[in-house]
């Protein structure tokens, strides 16, 4: 059987378009599950950023209850990190893309 250029092309085009909606399904949910993990990793550092200040205000800089949400905001930025290698300042509103935080910024008035 011999197939004349204009089959050709038919087929390699069906070939290549058959590929790529092959690739589409096999590949869906990649992008939106990094969205999740950092609209996720926003969420919980925006959370234990309040909770600090929370426990700042209710009980003083020095208090077992601000170490404690000290600790946790730490942990919330060093999981983003190493998730994606971003963390999100909740001061500025935005992803930083440097290790650069300082856990002991809140300790400023």
């Amino acid at each position: 059987m011999t197939l004349h250029t204009g089959e050709k092309k038919f087929l390699a085009r069906t070939l290549l378009v058959s590929a790529a909606f092959l690739g589409m399904l096999a590949f869906p949910g990649a992008p939106r599950a990094s969205a999740e993990n950092y609209d996720s990793c926003q969420r919980r550092i925006a959370k234990a950023d309040h909770k600090l200040h929370e426990a700042v205000e209710h009980h003083g800089w020095d208090s077992r209850q601000a170490d404690r949400a000290r600790h946790q905001l730490h942990e919330a930025r060093e999981q983003c990190w190493n998730q994606g290698h971003r963390w999100w300042d909740e001061h500025e509103h935005r992803w930083r893309a440097e290790r650069d935080w300082d856990d002991h910024d809140h300790d400023r008035h």
